[in-house]
């Protein structure tokens, strides 16, 4: 087939440009989990905050990716690099079902667990670090797994501002109308995405309590 010579002669450029959409959604992912579980968790404590926060989340999810590469470039530091730009836009899009799960995970402990907790003497914090977050953790972990697909498939508009990853290969097959150059940006894409769904929906089962 073409697409497999076409693949195998530029090997190392697409390697090269899965090895940076890799780094882009991962710094994403990273960033999005720090910010998303703290706010799913203050949303879970304080319902009257839910609204606003997953409200805020909510609208960063409806903008469409140029639209918002397009707000943040004048933003300083952040439109300096294509690459701050971009990982900045993913974390916005990462934080609502992480944001929305957190919450939902830990509203879902069973309150006879949380008085259990209490009766043994755990202060708050004992009770949401030994208790609930262990308990509510598939539930984040699928809030995070929905989030890193979407944000591998996000991260292919990041070559329209000049931040690589597999979008490179896609924007120039697309200004050539060259199929070859399009796989090679989609099929990588594509395969990353289908893989980190499977990774971590594994780790999401082993991490689901064994039901008695």
């Amino acid at each position: 087939m073409k697409f497999i010579d076409f693949f195998i002669r530029h090997q190392r450029e697409i390697v090269q440009a899965t090895v940076e959409h890799i780094w882009l959604v991962g710094m994403a992912m990273l960033i999005a989990v720090a910010i998303g579980v703290p706010l799913g968790i203050i949303a879970s404590r304080h319902p009257w905050l839910s609204k606003p926060i997953l409200g805020g989340a909510n609208i960063a999810e409806t903008i469409p990716s140029l639209a918002l590469f397009g707000f943040l470039l004048p933003v300083p530091w952040l439109g300096d690099r294509a690459d701050r730009l971009v990982i900045t836009a993913l974390t916005l899009y990462a934080l609502l079902p992480i944001i929305r799960n957190t919450t939902a995970g830990i509203a879902g402990v069973d309150s006879a667990v949380r008085e259990a907790a209490r009766g043994m003497g755990m202060t708050e914090n004992q009770i949401l670090f030994q208790v609930e977050l262990p308990l509510s953790a598939p539930t984040i972990l699928a809030g995070v797994r929905v989030a890193t697909v979407l944000t591998i498939g996000i991260a292919t508009i990041a070559a329209a501002v000049g931040a690589g990853g597999l979008g490179e290969f896609i924007f120039r097959g697309l200004a050539m109308v060259n199929d070859q150059l399009i796989l090679a940006g989609a099929i990588p894409a594509a395969a990353l995405a289908l893989l980190a769904d499977f990774g971590l929906s594994l780790l999401e089962r082993r991490l689901r309590p064994a039901r008695s």
